[in-house]
């Protein structure tokens, strides 16, 4: 298939910039008559054919700032809690991202429930499509990371991002922080703040649901250190909660001094066996929240993760692109240090 030319291709043919070739197609008064009809003149000889899709984006991102409507995005919830928008403890976090980033860029945004009762996927088409939904983002994937069958054929009819994890069985575009860096960011921390025996109390249907990437990181970072200072992870958090012997056996046989986490119940595990946090166990949070300021650990920004799957979307959208994409993509946000009351910053005194 002969490839079309494209917006440069005409401006070098007509020996101007491409700021011309744009301000002619758009019948722009900034451009003289006369040089306009040239560029189209030539444009259609090219056989040059403009994305209408394109130049309305490019529209609808120059008028933004003025506070101009131009569509609306569709958050779905696709957490098992139908609150979970505002009541989970990080899904707001993203939902404010995207929030934030749809009305800078003048989009309207309307909220969702994946398992709303009796919704057929011809009932989701009929009411996206009512309330003139232009694309979907889709976040609180926190038990699975598969689309439902139900929902498949939603997917295919509106363009679709998620953001915080990575789907699968079909794969969508998705931004989410990156745990692999984040982990061994951490695992450096630690070591450089002088700890000897690092450990990971975390949930293995977690960790699947981030293709493996905590663990990865964590066994990654355990060749910074002696072999006989390398943990096995303790992955069986969920089930702790029930027996809590569970963890105590873990820890009296790792013998981490410093324990990487996500959850709160660690520090009352610990605090409850009779160590001091952070004399004797230190404690870093894996997904720091500003509700608990006195954790150590990484800020995840998932706010930011939200705002590019808006920008992802919003960029699908006017490249006419829904479905399954063939190649996904990933933009995967970097995590920052927060200091905090959990760990000794005394170790190599």
């Amino acid at each position: 298939m002969k490839k079309l030319p494209s917006m440069k291709d005409v401006a070098i043919k007509a020996g101007v910039s491409k700021t011309a070739v744009s301000l002619a197609l758009r019948n722009d008064p900034q451009i003289s008559e006369k040089r306009k009809k040239q560029i189209l003149k030539i444009a259609k000889s090219m056989g040059y054919v403009r994305n209408p899709k394109i130049g309305e984006l490019m529209s609808q991102m120059r008028g933004a700032a003025s506070g101009n409507h131009h569509g609306i995005i569709g958050i779905v919830n696709c957490n098992q809690d139908s609150t979970a928008l505002r009541a989970h403890p990080t899904i707001p976090n993203y939902v404010e991202g995207c929030k934030r980033r749809a009305k800078s860029l003048g989009y309207h945004v309307d909220t969702f429930w994946l398992y709303e009762p009796n919704l057929s996927s011809e009932r989701w088409i009929g009411i996206l499509e009512s309330r003139g939904i232009s694309g979907l983002v889709l976040v609180g994937m926190m038990k699975q990371n598969k689309i439902p069958d139900f929902f498949m054929p939603v997917v295919e009819q509106f363009p679709s991002a998620v953001t915080g994890v990575r789907t699968r069985r079909p794969a969508l575009s998705f931004a989410s922080v990156d745990h692999h860096i984040l982990t061994l960011r951490t695992f450096e921390k630690a070591i450089e703040l002088g700890y000897k025996r690092p450990g990971l109390a975390l949930e293995s249907t977690i960790d699947q649901l981030v293709e493996h990437r905590f663990i990865a990181a964590y066994q990654i970072g355990q060749q910074l250190i002696p072999p006989e200072n390398r943990l096995q992870p303790f992955l069986d958090v969920d089930a702790a909660k029930e027996d809590m012997n569970l963890f105590q056996n873990w820890l009296e046989k790792e013998k981490p001094d410093v324990i990487f986490t996500l959850y709160n119940i660690v520090d009352k595990w610990v605090q409850g066996l009779g160590y001091k946090v952070p004399d004797d166990i230190g404690l870093i949070q894996l997904e720091w929240r500003s509700y608990r300021p006195h954790w150590a650990g990484m800020n995840q920004h998932n706010d930011i993760c939200g705002e590019a799957a808006v920008d992802m979307l919003i960029n699908m959208i006017y490249n006419g692109e829904k479905g399954f994409p063939e190649y996904p993509r990933a933009t995967l946000i970097g995590s920052s240090w927060i200091d905090g009351e959990t760990i000794r910053y005394d170790l190599k005194k």
